[in-house]
């Protein structure tokens, strides 16, 4: 059964791809709600998660928040640890085709995706911590 294409959805999704900062669905809320003021919450979570099931976009969670991505290219992920923002990494910066050959030959596994996600401190948060060791 296909879903309609609603209008919410639509300009949910509309705000989410004109965006690359991986924003959280309060985020969106706040800007759907500029067209839609009469928008739930709600309705913006139910939609998220319609266009994460079609595959439209990538839901990012690190247990406690969810950050959504309408890039569904080939692409990691960088969580700073002290501000929370997520940032995009090239595919081709880090060779993992050979790890993924390696699990092919070692363990029998046939990989069809993978999600890496890396963890550490942005530059903007490392220049702000550098600062204050300087003061």
């Amino acid at each position: 059964m296909q879903r309609r294409n609603t209008q919410q959805r639509r300009l949910i999704y509309d705000i989410l791809s004109r965006t690359d900062s991986h924003p959280t669905a309060d985020w969106i809320y706040e800007r759907v709600k500029r067209y839609i003021p009469n928008i739930s919450l709600g309705t913006v979570y139910r939609n998220l998660k319609v266009l994460k099931d079609e595959g439209l976009i990538l839901e990012i969670s690190d247990g406690k928040q969810s950050r959504y991505d309408a890039r569904i290219d080939d692409h990691y992920h960088f969580r700073c640890d002290v501000c929370g923002n997520v940032y995009d990494i090239e595919y081709d910066i880090i060779e993992i085709n050979p790890k993924v050959d390696q699990l092919r030959r070692s363990c029998g596994f046939k990989v069809s995706r993978f999600n890496i996600e890396f963890y550490g401190i942005c530059r903007s948060c490392a220049r702000g911590e550098e600062s204050e060791k300087n003061n």
